[in-house]
């Protein structure tokens, strides 16, 4: 394997080039599930008082997806002409403006609506840059990889996204320990937000050090690759990666992050055992994430993809019923390994399947645009309609909402070919 200046690529530069993106990955994602750790904190102080706060803060966390698609096509198409590498590099950056902008902006008291204002674009600059990461990471890592291991490595992509999303709730654990609560709430929240930013700023030095990729210096340099030639010319392609990320992306969130709130108000469990019990299944679900992996480059990224959809389709009504009535963090943690367990059919091998629909030259743009459409549609919406669900009276309407989207994507799964035995990934 040679990287875009035709230097050989040894397996440790091939390994270095991908614990290195995974690394900036992480950083990515822990500020951008920070906000998800700390919306009940931060609600007040960005919001008036007597408004429905928390609903209010879990909207702009929605809204934020809704940027991820301008990000997914203006980086996807950055990255696809000018690497992967400065796609990687551009949207750190913004990611770190959008962190530090919600550590350091006034709140609500001081300067009014100016304070929502300035979260609100917060979001919006972290989602454009996620919109951008997803698409150029998946890339990074599924094009590094060699053939014979492409789901094991691609799986650290999300590996490292469950570790932000881990990070996240371990800095807020540490708070909760080292903290008084009234300190907590009044600024301590601002600190990993903070922290995020400088992260960010580190991530950039590393990622301008990486190596770019064989397959983008290989690729047809007469294509295009743009919006209108996405959807011209690959039609097919783009409208899987949709249906196939629907069902998929409303589950993790269904599962990893709604709990947040869903285990405080209708399980009535405190604060920090909310955490606590989050923070574990996320890190057996992190675990596992490269063990699936491994198993479809041995038998297939479709029988795992199945699979969830349709352990997802008969069990998602049940786990969420069974969560209602625990009462002990034992119970609920048991029961959220149990869904995300199941969700990691999906999440294992989701990038490196879109990565090997899609030729070299529109790659970054074929996975990164329509998978943020998904997400901005079903996945960043999901708490948000939960909630609206429970305001209605009828919490339960969600579990059906989840279930029926997972068997959509399952007659997907079902229909679509095995990537790993067709992919457009050629390069070793």
């Amino acid at each position: 394997m040679v990287d875009s200046s035709g230097t050989q690529l040894s397996r440790g530069d091939r390994l270095r080039s991908i614990l290195g993106g995974s690394a900036g990955n992480l950083v990515e994602w822990y500020d951008w599930y920070a906000y998800a750790a700390l919306a009940a904190y931060l609600a007040p102080h960005y919001f008036a008082p007597g408004t429905a706060q928390t609903l209010n803060a879990w909207i702009v966390f929605a809204i934020g997806f809704f940027m991820r698609p301008i990000g997914g096509w203006l980086m996807g198409v950055y990255g696809d002409r000018h690497g992967r590498k400065a796609g990687l590099s551009l949207s750190v950056t913004l990611m770190c403006a959008g962190s530090l902008v919600i550590a350091l902006t006034p709140g609500y008291g001081s300067i009014g609506w100016a304070a929502t204002a300035a979260l609100v674009v917060a979001r919006l600059l972290q989602g454009l840059s996620l919109g951008g990461e997803y698409g150029a990471s998946a890339t990074y890592l599924s094009e590094m990889a060699g053939r014979k291991n492409r789901g094991f490595f691609s799986s650290f992509q999300y590996v490292t996204l469950i570790s932000g999303q881990l990070t996240a709730l371990l800095v807020l654990l540490l708070l909760q320990a080292v903290m008084p609560e009234a300190a907590l709430r009044e600024w301590g929240w601002r600190l990993p937000f903070m922290l995020g930013g400088v992260l960010a700023l580190l991530v950039y030095w590393l990622r301008r050090r990486l190596a770019e990729t064989p397959s983008f210096a290989q690729r047809d340099r007469q294509a295009s690759s743009g919006f209108f030639t996405l959807f011209r010319h690959h039609p097919r392609e783009a409208g899987l990666v949709l249906l196939l990320t629907a069902g998929g992306t409303l589950a993790f969130y269904a599962y990893t992050i709604y709990p947040i709130t869903f285990l405080k108000n209708t399980a009535g469990l405190s604060d920090a055992a909310t955490t606590r019990v989050n923070a574990a299944a996320l890190f057996v679900f992190m675990l596992v994430q490269p063990l699936a992996g491994a198993l479809s480059d041995r038998i297939g990224r479709k029988p795992l993809m199945i699979g969830f959809g349709v352990l997802g389709l008969l069990f998602t009504y049940p786990i969420f019923v069974a969560l209602e009535g625990v009462r002990d963090g034992w119970s609920a943690f048991w029961l959220m390994v149990a869904a995300l367990l199941i969700v990691t059919g999906y999440t294992a091998i989701n990038a490196v399947v879109k990565a090997e629909l899609f030729p070299a030259h529109i790659r970054t743009l074929g996975v990164a645009l329509p998978y943020a459409l998904a997400n901005a549609l079903f996945g960043g919406t999901a708490p948000s309609v939960a909630l609206w669900f429970k305001h209605q009276g009828w919490e339960r309407g969600f579990y059906w909402y989840v279930t029926t989207m997972i068997g959509i994507s399952l007659v997907v799964y079902l229909a679509m070919r095995d990537t790993a035995r067709h992919s457009q990934i050629t390069e070793d």
